[in-house]
């Protein structure tokens, strides 16, 4: 037919040159569900879970990023000890914030994603940029810990609740017990114990 294009003009030519600065819309605003996912949980429930999710995320990357900060930063006697110990929390909580990013995604929402929007959103206290003493960095992942601690526990009753046992099982199973083991380790380094000289009871118990 006259004027029609033939199939290879109509194709799209190919070029090895990169396309840069490229825009569009978003696909799906932060804050919102894909509809209709067949995963037996209404739209409501999905909206709720994913909004306190990613709220446990972004306590859970500003955590991961306090322990780095100290892995860093520790200076001291312990130094070697601590060095390794934070640095092995980080890992694990590194795979956590994976983990919680994923159930997001995988309710149909949008996880939480940048620093400045970590930032904005956490409810863990900011640290200074300085370097600490080491029982005031302990103290303060410790205060993170029971920020995140308390809010799974309350976000693993309440996904009960509303029927959401993935999300409960998750919590349980994952978050909570990585915390509650990261609190063992550190809260030990914080028992005052002498370290080179056992000191003797005053009583003199178990002397002769």
């Amino acid at each position: 037919m006259v004027g029609e294009k033939s199939p290879e003009s109509r194709a799209e030519k190919v070029s090895a040159q990169p396309h840069f600065h490229q825009t569009a819309p978003e696909i799906q605003s932060y804050g919102t569900v894909s509809h209709l996912l067949p995963l037996g949980l209404e739209e409501p429930v999905r909206l709720e879970m994913t909004e306190q999710l990613n709220l446990l995320l972004a306590d859970t990357m500003t955590l991961r990023d306090l322990y780095k900060k100290s892995h860093w930063q520790v200076a001291g006697p312990t130094f070697y000890q601590l060095h390794l110990l934070f640095d092995k929390h980080y890992g694990e909580q590194v795979e956590l914030v994976d983990a919680i990013a994923e159930r997001v995604q995988l309710l149909g929402g949008v996880s939480i994603a940048m620093a400045a929007d970590v930032a904005e959103t956490t409810r863990i206290e900011r640290p200074p940029r300085g370097r600490e003493e080491v029982p005031v960095q302990l103290s303060r992942l410790l205060d993170a810990h029971q920020v995140i601690v308390l809010e799974t526990r309350k976000l693993a009753r309440r996904a009960i609740e509303i029927g959401d046992d993935g999300s409960n099982d998750f919590l349980i199973s994952e978050v909570l017990r990585t915390n509650e083991l990261q609190v063992w380790f550190l809260s030990e380094h914080l028992v005052k114990e002498p370290l080179v000289k056992a000191v003797e009871s005053l009583s003199g118990a178990g002397t002769d």
